[in-house]
C-alpha cells in the first residue's frame, strides 16, 4: 500500500496548487477582458467612420426596416444602437435634450440623422435619439428610433 503522504498531500502543497489555479484563472480573465476591450475599440473606430453605403443603399435599408416593422403592427422601430462615445460629448446633449444635440453625432449615427433629414422627415417620419441604458448609473448606449404614428 502506498504511503500516507502519497494518498493525502499536505495542506501547504494543496494551497500552492490552488493558488496556481487561481493565478491561471486570473490570467485568462485579464486576457479575455483585454481581447474584448480591443474588439470594442475596433468596433467604435469602424462605426465612427462613414458607412461607405450609397444613398440608394441607405434608403433601401431604411425602407426594408420600416416595412418589416409595419408588417409586424408597429408604429416605431429601433433602427440603430451605438455607444455614447460616438457623440463628441459622450451623449450629454442627447441626455439633456439640448437644442443642437444632433451636432454632437459622428460616423454612422450622423449618417442616419442626415438620411432622416433628407428623405424621411419630408415624408412625415419622426426620429428620436435617446440614452437606452445607464450602466452604473451613467449614460450608456444610445438608441435611434424612427416612428410614423400620429
Amino acid at each position: 500500500m502506498a504511503g500516507l503522504d502519497d494518498l493525502i498531500p499536505n495542506a501547504a502543497q494543496i494551497r500552492k496548487e490552488a493558488a496556481l489555479k487561481e493565478a491561471e484563472k486570473a490570467e485568462e480573465y485579464v486576457r479575455l477582458a483585454a481581447a474584448a476591450e480591443a474588439e470594442k475599440r475596433a468596433l467604435i473606430e469602424r462605426l465612427s467612420k462613414p458607412s461607405g453605403k450609397s444613398e440608394e443603399e441607405k434608403i433601401k435599408l431604411a425602407s426594408t426596416i420600416i416595412q418589416r416593422a409595419v408588417r409586424n403592427g408597429l408604429t416605431e422601430v429601433l433602427v440603430y444602437r451605438f455607444p455614447n462615445s460616438l457623440c463628441t460629448d459622450k451623449g450629454r446633449a442627447i441626455n439633456q435634450m439640448e437644442k443642437g444635440w444632433e451636432t454632437t453625432l459622428t460616423g454612422i449615427p450622423k449618417e442616419i440623422f442626415q438620411l432622416w433629414t433628407d428623405y424621411l422627415k419630408p415624408r412625415g417620419y419622426r426620429i428620436a435619439y435617446q440614452i437606452i441604458d445607464f450602466p452604473g448609473g451613467v449614460p450608456g448606449d444610445i438608441g435611434v428610433t424612427i416612428s410614423w404614428d400620429d
